[in-house]
């Protein structure tokens, strides 16, 4: 399958939204700001540690903020352009490290600085992967997802120069961290996926699929991702006013 044909059949389709997608990225959007509310509480308003951090979220948080990142990849076949996409995101995500930075909770290779690399790399360099876009693509991807995981998670390298692939080293702190290795490759595998997708491979309920408020949700991502947390301090402090529920 050849990326031309895709950038056509988008066209002809005049780039219509797909419902679905949009519904799930709502509901990942909606469970990181449970999840962002979740920590607010534990850190500002004195409640228990496992309310935040436990096996079951430990897991969960991973898995939507793959699904997040994943429909990321679907919707970069539907771009006009992936390099101005991501440069917009990459600036958003500076503004974010500078002010986590001042209000000392640092990030500083979160979920946005992924996604904004990921969209300029895809970018530059689509026309590889549409040369390697096969059947049998996705598993390839899968392995390279479990096996980078592996070995940022277990092979310690120590370098102050490697964090942003994933290599950490003593002191480091990003209270968000999402580096390229591995989840740069659940990225493009949903680039896979959406080859599949812009096609109309899929079942028509796919592409009729309707649900409401979460479509919605997905369509504004990256503003509720950019005012969620403000706005959810701003809440803990509120209700710390009103309870005197301060986390000392």
């Amino acid at each position: 399958m050849k990326g031309v044909t895709i950038r056509m059949a988008n066209e002809k389709e005049g780039r219509k939204r797909i419902e679905i997608i949009d519904a799930l990225r709502g509901l990942a959007v909606v469970l990181m700001v449970i999840h962002h509310f979740l920590y607010d509480c534990v850190e500002f308003l004195n409640g228990p540690a496992w309310l935040f951090s436990n096996p079951v979220f430990d897991i969960l948080h991973y898995l939507f903020a793959g699904l997040f990142i994943f429909l990321s990849g679907v919707s970069s076949r539907f771009s006009r352009s992936n390099i101005k996409r991501g440069l917009i995101v990459i600036a958003v995500a500076v503004v974010i490290t500078i002010v986590t930075y001042l209000m000392k909770m640092q990030i500083l290779f979160g979920i946005l600085h992924l996604l904004g690399f990921s969209m300029v790399f895809f970018g530059l360099t689509r026309k590889l992967w549409d040369l390697m876009q096969g059947k049998f693509t996705a598993f390839v991807y899968i392995i390279l997802i479990a096996a980078g995981a592996i070995v940022t998670g277990y092979i310690d390298i120590n370098s102050e120069y490697l964090w942003m692939l994933g290599w950490t080293y003593p002191g480091f702190v990003s209270y968000d961290y999402f580096p390229i290795i591995p989840w740069l490759f659940v990225f493009l595998l949903g680039t896979w996926a959406g080859i599949y997708i812009a096609e109309h491979h899929l079942p028509d309920g796919f592409y009729t699929f309707k649900v409401p408020l979460f479509p919605a949700i997905g369509r504004k991502a990256l503003i509720i991702y950019i005012l969620h947390q403000p706005v959810l301090y701003g809440l803990s402090m509120l209700i710390s006013f009103i309870t005197g529920a301060r986390n000392t």
